[in-house]
């Protein structure tokens, strides 16, 4: 493969980034929106609500840990003096109330966890409205979620995709590339010519 060709779209494409670059200077901004959405009032205010919402469930599990921690005690102090049918009964209670309590604490975190979530979608996506007439007011070109590094853009300008450039350009120099509707289509397979009888002399 000629490595001249594979060499001119690099240097046309810094040639057309460093262009844009000059033609339009770029303002950028940055943001954690999940901070700045529990930080404001509404965020706020929902953050005590459900917080108040599974108040009393909080503290149920943590009674019923602590009555775990007691029978636990309890078991260790009596190692000594309880006889093996007591002993392997307090083992079994202890036993059952654990799994109980893991499995009720579980569903606390998992409902707890869905209701957050419902909770920053909806002011999500008014704080991605607010975040949109900001940019566009303000001249900004590009906004970037600090907090969310697998998907940081929140606003980006069109004057600022170059998509269909570098997608022209790569075409353009490009050693073998071929618009496929430009392509020929395939010839039909040949068929034989028809016989002529032989004429008489």
């Amino acid at each position: 493969m000629n490595k001249q060709l594979l060499w001119l779209p690099v240097v046309a494409f810094g040639a057309t980034v460093a262009a844009l670059g000059q033609a339009q200077p770029s303002k950028v901004g940055v943001i954690n929106i999940q901070s700045a959405i529990i930080s404001t009032k509404d965020g706020q205010k929902a953050a005590a609500d459900l917080a108040a919402k599974y108040e009393p469930r909080r503290k149920s599990i943590e009674t019923r840990s602590g009555e775990i921690g007691s029978l636990k005690e309890r078991l260790s102090k009596g190692a000594n003096t309880m006889s093996e049918d007591a002993k392997q009964g307090l083992v079994r209670e202890i036993d059952t109330k654990t799994r109980s309590l893991q499995r009720d604490t579980e569903d606390a975190q998992t409902e707890f966890d869905q209701e957050q979530n419902k909770v920053l979608q909806e002011l999500g996506q008014k704080m991605m409205a607010v975040i949109d007439k900001y940019a566009r007011d303000n001249g900004f070109t590009l906004i970037l979620d600090v907090g969310a590094p697998q998907n940081p853009v929140l606003y980006a300008s069109n004057n600022i995709d170059i998509t269909n450039e570098i997608v022209a350009l790569y075409d353009k120099n490009a050693p073998t590339a071929a618009p496929a509707a430009s392509r020929p289509a395939a010839a039909p397979a040949a068929r034989p010519a028809p016989t002529r009888p032989a004429t008489k002399k």
